[in-house]
């Protein structure tokens, strides 16, 4: 017991010493301590949310693989391994200082190219930041390599997909987001509405995509001579789906991450980001089983896809009911838009301009009409401005750089290599070595007059699924 009060005694002598020798807490040093724990707070937020964001690269991949052929799962993967490492090293080099770095004209940014805002010893967040926008760079570059899928050179995908990272997007970036770091874009001056990116991620991918399969033109056998639309089915529908999970998942640091703080607000941006994404699946459900007597599962997946893309512009500034309005519209555009650019001989095979292009553009004005303080003309008139802004210099710029590239490297690729399919003709090797798929030569390929005059069976159409 003696021992036990010992002890205590000397314990307590110690804490009233170190008691004493501390100086008392201030409002000053308590508000210095609140501010370090938000920073902090701030800068893992971020940067878990890029690496959300990052993972929806996986997601891409697993999409555009799915609803493609095999023979060309191994150039799928190649190129979404391309889009993020060029994308990273052009968007250090030239993409980031265009999009924040200082303007005085609000077009473009002339300062932090290499990351030179960084100094040794100082403030550490342009590289948290530059870590969030690099991510964003990346996923407007692989939303064009679906609508080219199958046929396009990898040489030639390489350069747009750096010209993309490093030109295109940055430029339209700083009109819009400048402000985030050291820049100021005209758009956002004006009150442009896109908080997450409807249009400065997705759009501007959508109508880079456009512009590429146009150029590129439809893949072999897509379209008979007599205008008709024959279906090249996926070879793996699971492996689709799953990247549709996987990007749905990535959403949630998409949109929340945003923000870049940690901070109350995100909360309703998850809550309007999933219920976005839920009504956009049901309604493009509910439209394809309406218009062609099944539920399809492309279309519900890529229903799901339009509603994320649709809330990325209002997710912070539309309430949940909203949300499930924005999303059920882009649900039943996607479900439309895919069948027009097909009537119009545009082959795009993951849909990746409906679901980005289109329903982006749907996104962004919907953020305009649903917005919490209210609806006036002067939102309207500046969220179409900024639509057709994006429209008019992403599908002129990335037009021009395809053109370039088809007449000098050559953008598509032969007739006997897209028949072949690119994991041969193009990298050498075979994504399933142990399976054996039926090719070209064994339908007696002569052209898309054969596809037109083989029975309109559903396994007819699996056989030119697999040429």
């Amino acid at each position: 017991m003696k021992y036990f009060v010992t002890l205590f005694t000397l314990f307590v002598c110690f804490l009233s010493t170190a008691v004493a020798g501390d100086e008392p807490p201030t409002a000053i040093t308590n508000n210095e301590a609140i501010a370090l724990v938000q920073s902090h707070a701030d800068y893992i937020w971020t940067l878990v949310c890029a690496v959300l964001v990052f993972f929806m690269q996986a997601g891409f991949a697993m999409v555009e693989a799915g609803f493609t052929r095999a023979k060309n799962a191994i150039n799928i993967m190649m190129k979404n391994l391309m889009d993020f490492s060029m994308g990273s090293i052009m968007y250090w080099a030239f993409g980031f200082g265009l999009m924040f770095g200082v303007s005085k004209t609000g077009f473009f940014g002339t300062t932090g190219f290499f990351l030179s805002d960084f100094e040794i010893g100082g403030d550490p967040w342009v590289l948290a930041f530059w870590m969030f926008q690099v991510v964003f760079a990346a996923t407007a570059a692989t939303i064009v390599s679906g609508a080219m899928a199958e046929r396009t050179k990898f040489v030639g995908y390489l350069l747009y997909s750096a010209c993309i990272t490093g030109l295109i997007y940055p430029i339209f970036g700083s009109w819009a987001w400048g402000s985030l770091f050291n820049g100021s874009g005209w758009l956002e001056g004006l009150g442009f509405i896109d908080f997450a990116g409807s249009t400065v991620v997705h759009s501007v991918g959508g109508w880079a995509a456009l512009a590429g399969a146009m150029v590129l033109g439809p893949r072999l056998g897509k379209y008979t001579s007599a205008g008709g639309v024959k279906p090249i089915l996926g070879h793996n529908i699971p492996l689709a789906a799953l990247g549709v999970f996987i990007l749905w998942v990535g959403w949630f640091g998409f949109n929340p991450g945003s923000t870049t703080a940690a901070n109350k607000d995100i909360a309703m941006i998850f809550v309007n980001t999933n219920l976005a994404a839920a009504a956009g699946a049901i309604f493009a459900m509910f439209v394809s089983w309406f218009k062609f007597g099944k539920p399809e599962v492309g279309m519900s997946l890529n229903g799901a896809l339009a509603g994320l893309v649709g809330i990325t512009a209002g997710c912070a500034n539309v309430t949940p009911s909203s949300a499930i309005i924005i999303g059920s519209v882009a649900g039943v555009l996607v479900v439309f838009s895919v069948v027009f650019f097909d009537k119009i001989k545009i082959d795009d095979p993951v849909g990746a301009v409906s679901v980005h292009g289109v329903c982006g553009a749907w996104g962004t004005l919907a953020a305009g009409i649903f917005n919490i303080g209210g609806v006036t003309l002067k939102i309207l008139s500046v969220q179409l401005i900024g639509i057709a802004a994006c429209f008019v210099w992403t599908f002129a710029a990335g037009y021009a750089i395809f053109k370039i590239i088809d007449m000098t490297v050559g953008l598509r690729v032969s007739k006997e290599e897209e028949l072949e399919g690119l994991d041969a003709t193009e990298h050498g090797g075979n994504a399933y070595p142990d399976f054996t798929t039926i090719n070209h030569s064994s339908m007696g390929y002569g052209g898309s007059d054969d596809f037109a005059r083989a029975p309109a069976s559903y396994a007819s159409k699996k056989l030119a699924s697999d040429i």
